[in-house]
């Protein structure tokens, strides 16, 4: 399946957030020219197609309490995909990237105290194949939004 323009108009829309109206999807459609059916379907066809991951709201973590901290894992080869899978099992870690440099695994955490941050890296670091785990903590946010502007 290929994007065509209308997708990417869909999709700019998506991506800018959706307006909290009693009816979000007709909006998107009455920017687009089409039905509010037509924009539901498309955007379940392009969240099959692998397209769109999910639909949610994006919260304020600092304002809920919780941090966020970068991780970075040196691990032995062979166990790279293992301990992928089992820090994946934390809902706190919100995302996992395999790497080539040295540190095989990139990943971020948020939690809610620094006990339970604490907690979590004690358990990865204790892990089958793990080498060495290093903690990059946030100080400071510059920016937490990224948009594809699709042309």
């Amino acid at each position: 399946m290929e994007l065509n323009s209308f997708d990417k108009q869909l999709l700019n829309i998506l991506q800018a957030g959706i307006q909290f109206v009693p009816k979000p999807y007709e909006t998107m459609a009455n920017e687009l020219g089409v039905s509010e059916e037509q924009v539901l379907s498309r955007l379940q066809e392009l969240k099959s197609a692998g397209y769109i991951r999910k639909v949610g709201a994006f919260f304020n973590s600092d304002k809920l309490g919780y941090s966020g901290t970068l991780l970075a894992a040196k691990i032995e080869p062979d166990r790279v995909a293992e301990v992928a899978a089992r820090i994946n099992e934390y809902p706190e870690i919100t995302h996992n990237y395999q790497r080539s440099g040295g540190y095989e695994l990139w990943f971020t955490a948020i939690t809610n105290s620094d006990e339970r941050k604490n907690q979590i890296l004690s358990e990865i670091r204790a892990l089958p194949g793990v080498i060495s785990l290093l903690d990059l903590y946030s100080q400071k946010k510059y920016k937490i939004n990224v948009q594809f502007k699709l042309k």
